[in-house]
């Protein structure tokens, strides 16, 4: 485990899970040592019947930027995503429990597409959502290419995942990213109170129903390789070499 990531099962609300984000100075940038305790947190839950919900959240401002820079780049060299992210977007599409998120400020790269796997996602007011592959010569991941356009339509999942346009929370509610808006002070008590009453239902129904709605884990699974085989590929790119110098010159 990283002190990066907290999992805990907090008392006041049974059944939960909760997995915070905790590197507030990077804004919560995720490292490889943060996907692994995050996956594990995941895979543990599927097989604990007392956990019948997960709750995702970062720290005040900041869900996430993204994965961290110089640990990605790191990966990167060798022309890969990395065990670590590819084994937590696998986790995300197994999930037997349903997933909620409460987002407050930043959610960039993987903070956003994290999202599209959730069941209920609330953000403040003050969030921005973006996904910044195109602009890096990369490409959509998380299966983002296939959960997007259905849940947004395709123009505003291109505008979000090739045009790399930001969208504001009351935008991203709009599209269907998000469940509901509210203030930075209210959107944590929100996301843990939505998943304790989630908790309360009887389990089986709710994964019965989840199940239906939420279609084949397998399609899911098989975009998110196709995603990485094309990611992969990017990174090998002189487009993407060029985009990594310039952003690292910033």
């Amino acid at each position: 485990m990283t002190d990066h990531i907290i999992v805990e099962q907090p008392s006041a609300h049974p059944g939960v899970q909760l997995i915070r984000f905790n590197r507030p100075e990077k804004k919560n940038a995720f490292t490889r040592a943060m996907y692994r305790t995050m996956t594990d947190a995941l895979t543990a839950a599927n097989a604990d019947a007392n956990i019948r919900v997960t709750v995702f959240l970062g720290t005040e401002g900041s869900f996430s930027a993204g994965n961290d820079i110089g640990d990605f780049l790191a990966t990167a060299m060798g022309g890969s995503m990395g065990d670590e992210l590819i084994d937590f977007l696998y986790a995300l599409a197994r999930s037997e429990k349903p997933l909620v998120s409460g987002v407050d400020g930043l959610a960039i790269g993987i903070g956003t597409t994290l999202n599209l796997h959730c069941d209920l996602t609330i953000a403040s007011d003050r969030s921005q959502f973006r996904t910044p592959f195109v602009d890096l010569a990369l490409v959509p991941e998380a299966a983002s290419s296939l959960i997007a356009p259905r849940i947004m339509g395709h123009q505003r999942a291109f505008a979000m995942l090739a045009a790399g346009e930001a969208f504001s929370a009351e935008e991203a509610r709009e599209a269907g990213l998000i469940w509901k808006v509210t203030t930075p002070d209210e959107v944590e008590n929100a996301a843990l109170a939505a998943a304790t009453k989630l908790a309360a239902k009887p389990p089986e129904a709710l994964k019965i129903a989840r199940d239906l709605i939420c279609g084949s884990r397998e399609e899911v699974i098989a975009r998110i390789d196709v995603e990485a085989r094309h990611f992969a590929t990017r990174l090998k790119s002189a487009e993407a070499r060029a985009a990594f110098e310039a952003f690292m010159r910033r």
